[in-house]
């Protein structure tokens, strides 16, 4: 069964399950004990940290092992913020970082903080630019993925370090998703990353703070990793995630030369084969491995099901799913098409005979699922007016953009049709509807129980 979600979680590599077993048999004493079995330990210690040192392109004492991305993110950010409280308390960061980036600016705001966004392309790339208005004189952090999770944009961070050293605000590179494939360009100061999503064990993060980084660690600290993770270090798990950083990236140029043509495939068959579908993200300033594509009338949720069924394991960060009633902030932020979103992230490995059965069966599994909720191609009608109000209160995605469809071509040429919603989601898929389908939106306004969604038949 085709596994195609290593932008979650990558299948653990070879290599670290290797490691692993040789760590749990030497590596189980206290590295910080001066007998025989913690020297032992304490040799395996500073390899695996000399080793992902290497890989990030920082010195050893400047790496500390974490017990996740995500606490490498957060005591980053606080451990930052906290060390140039002097500054000011001003945190920049992109509209689509990865959740931990932003639970962390919602922390400092709540603590009377201030947080700028800097927002992104439709490619969901930021600028330069972007940042440099966002900067000022009391910003303590400015915070950039090296590349996106959701659509696997790579953003330009080694030219917005350069816009924060001229400022003298330092950056803070969430390198999660790309860690992997390659070291992260440019003058950062402080960078987290996250073992699992290379093949390493879950458990394991990175956080790398620059010498001359002002930074004081936020909570109880000990003398363990710099005082910047307190507890005794998971070693075994820590010794597999550096053997497997380093596996992986002395085949990351010949994999990621392999599944960019996979995923160019993809990129390519998708928007033949399946009608009224959006590929997003940058088609080529991207991670090698992902790609993201939203279709027009589909249930995100019941499409990433009948996909399972077919065997084929992908993500989703459509609204339309039991976990969440709001679009991806990923996806809002970029003003693309929300439902029936699809992302295909593929695993070394992979093979061209699973990237060719899963574009045989994602076109029947698209279709099936609108054939379910009753969309086809809208009969042929005249016109009946120049105008038409469509009740869409209470349906959910991807029903309002269903009833528009069905409505526009009632409405003359020039004319408009107006969908009353309360679904959240319609603010984002109206408009991305009217860019697929060719008609233009004009806007929404208030109304009673929702918000009425205003769009002009072109054609």
């Amino acid at each position: 069964m085709p596994y195609f979600d290593t932008a979650s979680a990558a299948p653990l590599h070879p290599v670290a399950r290797q490691a692993l077993q040789a760590a749990l048999d030497e590596g189980w004493a206290d590295p910080a004990r001066l007998y025989r079995e913690g020297r032992r330990a304490r040799l395996l210690l500073d390899a695996a940290r000399e080793a992902a040192a290497e890989a990030v392109g920082c010195r050893p004492d400047e790496l500390a092992f974490t017990p996740s991305g995500t606490h490498a993110v957060h005591s980053g950010i606080a451990g930052v913020l906290a060390g140039r409280r002097r500054v000011g308390g001003h945190l920049v960061v992109s509209a689509v970082e990865h959740s931990s980036v932003l639970h962390a600016a919602e922390v400092h705001a709540a603590a009377g903080g201030t947080v700028t966004e800097v927002p992104v392309d439709r490619f969901g790339a930021v600028t330069p630019d972007g940042y440099a208005a966002a900067l000022g004189e009391g910003t303590a952090l400015a915070c950039l993925q090296s590349a996106n999770h959701e659509v696997g944009t790579v953003q330009p961070v080694a030219e917005v370090a350069g816009v924060c050293a001229e400022a003298g605000v330092p950056l803070l590179v969430d390198a999660a998703q790309s860690l992997g494939w390659g070291r992260v360009e440019g003058g950062w100061s402080v960078l987290a990353g996250s073992a699992h999503k290379w093949g390493g064990p879950a458990g394991v993060g990175l956080l790398a703070v620059r010498k001359g980084v002002r930074f004081a660690p936020q909570g109880p600290v000990d003398e363990r990793e710099s005082g910047r993770s307190p507890g005794f270090v998971n070693l075994p798990a820590i010794v597999a995630a550096a053997a497997s950083l380093r596996a992986v990236r002395a085949e990351a140029d010949t994999e990621a030369a392999r599944l960019r043509v996979l995923v160019d495939r993809i990129r390519r068959r998708v928007a033949r084969l399946v009608p009224d579908v959006e590929v997003v993200g940058d088609p080529d300033r991207r991670l090698p491995h992902l790609v993201t594509f939203s279709c027009l009338y589909v249930d995100g949720e019941t499409l990433l099901h009948e996909l399972d069924q077919a065997g084929y394991s992908v993500s989703s960060g459509s609204s339309c799913t039991s976990s969440t009633l709001t679009p991806s902030h990923v996806l809002r932020a970029m003003g693309v098409l929300s439902e029936g979103n699809v992302r295909v992230s593929l695993p070394i490995g992979t093979s061209a005979d699973e990237v060719n059965g899963f574009l045989e069966v994602l076109p029947g599994a698209v279709a099936g699922v609108r054939e379910k909720l009753g969309v086809g191609e809208p009969p042929s009608v005249a016109p009946v007016a120049e105008s038409l109000e469509v009740d869409a209160l209470g349906l959910r995605c991807p029903q309002p953009v269903i009833e528009l469809a069905r409505a526009i071509g009632r409405v003359s040429v020039g004319g408009t049709v107006t969908v009353l919603s309360d679904d959240e989601v319609a603010r984002l898929d109206i408009p991305a509807w009217c860019t697929i389908r060719g008609h233009a939106y004009l806007g929404e306004s208030p109304a009673p129980g929702g918000a009425a969604y205003t769009v002009r038949r072109l054609r």
